[in-house]
């Protein structure tokens, strides 16, 4: 998902997905079936599901030096990637057209053909170093005073990344129809606040090497090697403090309690040291009279590390989140040094990316619009639209029967469960209505200014929406990105057009029994959850944070989803490391009531009906295995490692063996019994949905 620079505010719950157009290199033959060909027979399906479906594709598809994991989705990002760098190799081949030129597919290559040979320039790149941010650089060396550290701050979150505090406009979670101002906790260079004081030994290694590393990065500023040790020593300190006043990230996942919302003239009052309408002001707005601060401590504690840390530190910090966020832009040693401690120490990542991969996905990032009316234009099949909404209505339609034949839930929020589900739009394929991107620079002469401009471009057109209605036509991914999300503000789902076809079955359509887990139980049942998962069943049918149960369902909720948070507290994910069921409680509430939506509306077909036999596999059987299709992920010890302390999503092995532990369909399909490791007791099994 795009950089959520204007979105980090919202409860939007994403699921990494895929899609494929083109068989990759080295995928199977058309003949073979890509779920009998995945299983490993030497793997009780009972124990381990997960690699018992994909283990032998994992043998035969070892982890690429370049990347921090592979399996599926990485073969469809493979494809992905080959179809925007034809795109982009071809726009870098158009003459450029006289300015004032009319807009359209031309003028859209034209900027993405020029993003992309500034990036591949290597030459220019290399000799021009860091030379491109001095001026910058120069710019923070000369603040003088706290307020100084502000304004230079306000021009960072524009440019580069989000230093001091996170900060966006979107959609009031009270008043849907209405954009806000959000701040909230932020400012650290760690994946998460854990990082900072975790004892054990794989968090203690991260802190050393992230000082050497920031050290470094001194040292391309410019800084001899003893004041390069002492400024990321100094860092450290800083963003130590930033950490001790965050909230744990688990804490952060609940809307009510992050949702404050005072007056301007409040904030200001609330925290002396911290000039707000220089922040505003640098920013670009004007006449703010609200804000809704997520986290009140953080900002209370941030003002008073103002006082703790010299001016010098603050400087030193900025400097860094300036060239930290734009690293992988510039010269080899930067982007290197870049690489070496976000790549490899933390995701264990052994090699950078070739070049025209990684310029491919950032101009597939920073022009996402421009590339995706290509993108449709040339690769998009037709009806793409049509077949994705005949899935989704699909699983609503199941969704209501499920709800009607709750015995936990009253009569009267049944009521409003059902409400909220026919209200839920259904955004598919791919926009009615881009993004006009008309006015962003773009020229073949700085890779590093191309990228700046671009967020630049992305941060004012978050401005630009404070003041004015909220329009619920938007979308936040592109039609060529193998993801989806679920917005309870605006109470929709969005699925990019890409995820209509599934690998190993190119230029043909897949059973249903692929389909309904993949497309119908893995993206549409899964983004429906989220409208009722611990977070999204805060909101109403029409977006806003209200509390439409009753005590007595509510309470009967909160007991079922206590049981998986239990369930994933138990599983380990690497060494020691357990899983936090409690951060990863919504995501894995909506894999489980997705699985369940996809099989039940996957009864309903006429493969399911009259007991076809593929492969060898019954429908069933194909249902499971496709499901376990969708995350054939394997990934690094490093990288699962740096998921658990960091992100929602459980790792892809136990979005697999988790809800299915809880299904007796499951059990039933591949005979698991009691015994086997993912068996579990008829009361210890989640019943939800």
């Amino acid at each position: 998902m795009k950089q959520m620079s204007a979105l980090f505010f919202i409860a939007v719950t994403t699921f990494f997905f895929f899609c494929s157009f083109n068989q990759p290199k080295g995928g199977m033959p058309p003949s073979a079936d890509a779920l009998a060909s995945h299983i490993d027979s030497t793997v009780n399906p009972g124990d381990d599901f997960f690699l018992f479906a994909n283990g032998k594709w994992f043998k035969e598809h070892p982890i690429p030096a370049d990347e921090q994991s592979n399996g599926i989705w990485q073969v469809i990002q493979d494809t992905i990637n080959a179809q925007v760098r034809n795109i982009c190799e071809t726009s870098a081949e158009i003459v450029h057209a006289p300015k004032g030129s009319p807009k359209g597919i031309f003028n859209n290559k034209q900027k993405i053909g020029d993003f992309f040979f500034s990036g591949m320039d290597s030459v220019s790149l290399n000799r021009n170093g860091v030379s491109g941010l001095k001026n910058d650089l120069d710019m923070i060396d000369n603040v003088t005073d706290v307020k100084g550290i502000v304004k230079a701050a306000a021009y960072v979150h524009a440019v580069a990344g989000a230093p001091l505090f996170r900060f966006g406009v979107g959609q009031d979670d009270r008043i849907s129809s209405k954009n806000a101002i959000f701040i909230a906790q932020g400012g650290l260079s760690l994946p998460d606040r854990r990082y900072y004081f975790d004892t054990d030994k794989h968090a203690v290694t991260i802190r050393q090497k992230f000082v050497r590393f920031a050290a470094e990065m001194f040292t391309i500023m410019g800084y001899d090697s003893a004041a390069s040790a002492n400024a990321a020593d100094e860092l450290m300190k800083v963003e130590t403090a930033l950490a001790k006043a965050s909230r744990k990230r688990e804490d952060t996942r609940d809307p009510v309690k992050n949702y404050n919302k005072i007056p301007f003239a409040e904030l200001n009052a609330s925290t002396p040291n911290i000039d707000w309408n220089v922040f505003i002001s640098g920013v670009g707005l004007h006449d703010v009279d609200t804000v809704i601060v997520g986290q009140p401590e953080f900002l209370s504690a941030l003002d008073s590390d103002f006082t703790t840390f010299p001016l010098s530190d603050w400087k030193n910090y900025l400097k860094f989140h300036l060239l930290n966020g734009l690293a992988r832009y510039m010269d080899d040693k930067t982007f290197m040094e870049s690489f070496g401690f976000y790549s490899t120490t933390l995701r264990g990542i052994e090699e950078p990316k070739p070049r025209w991969k990684r310029v491919v996905e950032q101009t597939n990032w920073s022009l996402g619009d421009l590339v995706g009316q290509v993108y449709v234009e040339e690769y998009l099949p037709k009806g793409t639209k049509e077949k994705l909404l005949e899935i989704g209505n699909a699983i609503k339609e199941e969704y209501a029967k499920r709800i009607k034949a709750l015995d936990w839930m009253s009569e009267a929020t049944k009521e409003k469960a059902l409400g909220k589900l026919n209200a839920i739009i259904m955004k598919v394929g791919y926009p009615d209505k881009w993004k006009d991107l008309s006015t962003l620079e773009v020229d073949r002469t700085s890779y590093l200014h191309n990228v700046m401009n671009a967020n630049r471009w992305y941060f004012n057109y978050m401005i630009s929406k404070f003041g004015k209605p909220v329009d619920r036509t938007e979308w936040d991914m592109e039609p060529q990105t193998y993801n989806a999300y679920y917005n309870p503000s605006n109470n929709e789902i969005v699925v990019p057009g890409c995820n209509i076809i599934v690998p190993g079955y190119e230029g043909r359509m897949a059973d249903d029994a692929i389909l309904y887990s993949i497309i119908g139980g893995s993206t549409f049942g899964h983004e429906i959850t989220h409208g009722f998962d611990d977070q999204g069943s805060k909101y109403n049918a029409e977006g806003n944070l209200d509390n439409w149960w009753t005590p007595e369902d509510s309470a009967k909720f909160y007991e079922r989803t206590k049981k998986i948070v239990q369930q994933f507290d138990n599983y380990i994910a690497v060494d020691s490391l357990h899983i936090n069921g409690a951060l990863t409680e919504g995501e894995n509430i909506a894999d489980l009531g997705g699985i369940i939506m996809g099989y039940e509306a996957f009864k309903k077909t006429s493969q399911y009906k009259n007991d076809e036999m593929i492969a060898g596999l019954t429908p069933s059987q194909r249902f499971f295995l496709g499901y376990a299709l969708a995350w054939m992920v394997n990934e690094r010890p490093e990288a699962v490692a740096t998921q658990v302390k960091s992100n929602e999503h459980s790792p892809a092995k136990f979005r697999v063996i988790g809800p299915l532990s809880n299904m007796p369909e499951f059990y039933q399909a591949f005979g698991v019994k009691k015994g086997d490791a993912m068996w579990r007791p008829d009361s210890l099994r989640v019943k939800i949905w």
